[in-house]
């Protein structure tokens, strides 16, 4: 008899690291009822059906952050769950952003901070940044 395995498939998601500046990113504290916690996070989102992964990117920048970026460099990607999840999260850095219209979701309570390099650091390592895939990304960028 085979070993079961469960597994959820997902369309995948995209994560930002959003530069106002080389020293300067924009970051969120984002409720997540499930852990009855606010965690410290960078912009991310599922993909929707049919949506490329840049698409979704530039998306999920402007309706999180109130930014619009000019410039996308793919970072890599990462699997954040695969004993159980398909997910896919591809990693992303954009540049030369500018003010657009934000639209949060009914669900999401969001509060936006502009943090330096040395703010991510002392964050982490007062454990304060426990996110899995905003760790990956600020690590990516060399920013932890």
């Amino acid at each position: 008899m085979g070993l079961k395995i469960p597994k959820i498939n997902h369309p995948g998601a995209t994560l930002i690291v959003p530069f106002l500046n080389k020293n300067e990113v924009v970051l969120l504290r984002q409720l997540r009822p499930v852990i009855k916690k606010y965690l410290y996070e960078l912009p991310a989102g599922t993909l929707e059906k049919g949506e490329l992964n840049l698409s979704c990117a530039r998306r999920e920048l402007v309706e999180e952050t109130g930014y619009a970026g000019a410039k996308f460099i793919k970072l890599g990607y990462i699997y954040p769950v695969p004993g159980y999840s398909t997910e896919k999260i591809v990693i992303y850095k954009a540049l030369n952003l500018k003010p657009a219209k934000r639209a949060l979701e009914k669900d999401e309570i969001i509060t936006l901070s502009v943090v330096t390099k040395e703010k991510v650091r002392h964050l982490f390592k007062t454990g304060k940044i426990n996110d899995a895939k905003t760790i990956c990304a600020f690590t990516l960028c060399g920013w932890l």
